[in-house]
């Protein structure tokens, strides 16, 4: 029950789209015919911040399934990855 010297409080509060906060978001590179082993490790231990093993590995799962999540995380996260990559030539989608 309220009294006369309860003191009620606004709040605002943000709620931000459930699909910029969720951490299932994933960061796909698909394999291509123009762009080399060495040019995709590059491009993941430069943006993504691989290491040279990671990215190696990662590079030969795109080569033979034809694509591969190299990174997950936020949307807010993954889109500066995502035009980056896309800027080197490579094909990124985030699922």
């Amino acid at each position: 029950m309220w009294t006369d010297t309860d003191v009620l409080e606004e709040v605002d509060v943000l709620v931000e789209d459930a699909e910029e906060t969720k951490e299932e978001n994933k960061l796909i590179v698909h394999n291509d015919d123009h762009n080399t082993f060495d040019w995709v490790i590059e491009c993941l231990v430069d943006i993504c911040k691989h290491t040279f093993e990671q990215a190696e590995q990662c590079s030969y799962i795109i080569h033979f399934k034809g694509k591969y999540a190299v990174k997950h995380g936020a949307l807010a996260k993954l889109r500066p990855m995502k035009d980056a990559l896309t800027d080197r030539g490579l094909s990124v989608t985030i699922e």
